[in-house]
C-alpha cells in the first residue's frame, strides 16, 4: 500500500538494494496505445549488476480466485493461488484476482488466464473496483483498458465521495504469450533458468534461477514521473511525494490528484513462454520492501523442490515477508507456476 497523507518520511528506494540501478537501465518499449498491450510489440531490459536479478522497466476475503491447478496450453500447466496479510496495518486495503481460466472474457477461441493485484491506499474501494472491472474492459483484441477503467472508477468516486487510490500490476497469459502491465509500485518478477540449463529433469529443482523484474516502479521522486508530474502543474515536495502527500505517481483513482499529475496510463511488457521460465510472482511494495527479486526466487523454488503446492507456497512467503521479515504494511502475493511437460 503506498502511502498518502500519513508519512512523513523519506520516500523508499525504487526497488530492494541488489536492484538499486535503475537510472542505468535501458528499456525498450513500443505500444499500440497506451491503453493496450499489443501482441505484436515486446519490450527488453539489460541486466544489472547482481548476476541472480534483471531490471525490466491471512484471508481469501479480498481476492477472486478459481481452483489453483489447470490451464494446459501449448506443452505446459499453470498453477497458481494467492495469499495476503495486513501486517501492522489496521486493515487490508489490498485486492487481487486468479483467473485460471478467464478466456469466456475474451472473443475468438484463445486460452486466456488473468492474475492480478490492487494495491489500495487510503482505503480498498478503488482496488475492489479495479479488480471487478478491469479484467472486462477489453479491446476488441481481447486486451485490457487502463484508461476506461480509471475514468469509470473516477466517476464513480466522485458519486460516492470517496477518494481512494490503488497501485496494480496484471498478468494476462494468452496461449504463450505473457503480457504484463503496471502502474505504480507492485512489481512482476520472473523466474527464469539460463538457455544452457532449460529444464532439469522436467522440474526447476537443479536449475539456477535468475530473478528477472518485470516491471518499472512509478513514484513522484523518479525523474521521469516527475516531469511528467510538474508539465501538469503538480508539484513533487522535498520528501519526494506529490503535493507532499502521495508517493506514487500512477494509480487508479486518486481523483483528487488526477489534475496534478496522477495517471493511470501502464507500463507494458510481453515475451512468449519458452521452458526457462518457471514461475513468475506478483507482490504489492509492502513485498519488495522487505524481500529482494533474488531472495523470493530462491524462497520459492526452494520450497517447490521440497514438493509443496503453490498454496502453501504463497502463504509461507507471505509469512516470511510479515513476520520474519517484519513487513508492517499490506502484504499479498500471487505465485504462477509453469509446469512444462
Amino acid at each position: 500500500m503506498s502511502e498518502t497523507e500519513t508519512s512523513n518520511s523519506a520516500p523508499k528506494n525504487e526497488t530492494p538494494k541488489e536492484v538499486e540501478l535503475a537510472p542505468k537501465q535501458k528499456q525498450k518499449r513500443e505500444r499500440n496505445s497506451e491503453d493496450s498491450i499489443s501482441a505484436a510489440k515486446k519490450s527488453k531490459t539489460e541486466q544489472e549488476q547482481d548476476p541472480d536479478v534483471d531490471l525490466g522497466e491471512g484471508n481469501k476475503d479480498s481476492g477472486v480466485n478459481e481452483p489453483n491447478s489447470g490451464g494446459r496450453e501449448m506443452g505446459f500447466k499453470i498453477e497458481a493461488d494467492a495469499a495476503e496479510d495486513k501486517g501492522l496495518r489496521h486493515a487490508m486495503e489490498d485486492a487481487w484476482a486468479v483467473l485460471l481460466d478467464a478466456s469466456l472474457d475474451f472473443p475468438g477461441k484463445l486460452r486466456c488466464a488473468h492474475f492480478a493485484i490492487y494495491d489500495g491506499h487510503g482505503g480498498r474501494l478503488a482496488a475492489e473496483y479495479a479488480q471487478k472491472h478491469l479484467h472486462t474492459n477489453v479491446l476488441s483484441a481481447g486486451l485490457p483498458r487502463f484508461r476506461k477503467t480509471d475514468e469509470s472508477l473516477l466517476q464513480e468516486s466522485a458519486a460516492g465521495g470517496w477518494q481512494d487510490g490503488a497501485t496494480a500490476v496484471c498478468v494476462w497469459i494468452l496461449g504463450k504469450t505473457v503480457f504484463v502491465a503496471n502502474i505504480g509500485d507492485a512489481k512482476a518478477v520472473v523466474a527464469r533458468s539460463s538457455p544452457a540449463e532449460g529444464l532439469k529433469n522436467g522440474s526447476d529443482e537443479a536449475c539456477h534461477l535468475k530473478a528477472i523484474v518485470l516491471t518499472r516502479e512509478h513514484k513522484a521522486i523518479y525523474a521521469q514521473e516527475r516531469a511528467r508530474i510538474q508539465k501538469a502543474g503538480g508539484n513533487v515536495s522535498s520528501n519526494g511525494r506529490l503535493q507532499g502527500r502521495l508517493e506514487v505517481s500512477r494509480a487508479f483513482g486518486d481523483r483528487h490528484f488526477k489534475k496534478v499529475g496522477v495517471v493511470a496510463t501502464p507500463d507494458i511488457h510481453s515475451f512468449d513462454l519458452t521452458e526457462r521460465e518457471h514461475f513468475i510472482i506478483l507482490g504489492c511494495d509492502g513485498l519488495w520492501g522487505v524481500i529482494g527479486p533474488s531472495d523470493a526466487v530462491a524462497f520459492v523454488q526452494k520450497l517447490s523442490k521440497e514438493g509443496l503446492p503453490v498454496s502453501t507456497i504463497s502463504r509461507r512467503l507471505v509469512k516470511e515477508a510479515v513476520r520474519e521479515r517484519r513487513c508492517k504494511d499490506n502484504c499479498t502475493v500471487i505465485i504462477i507456476m509453469f509446469r512444462h511437460k
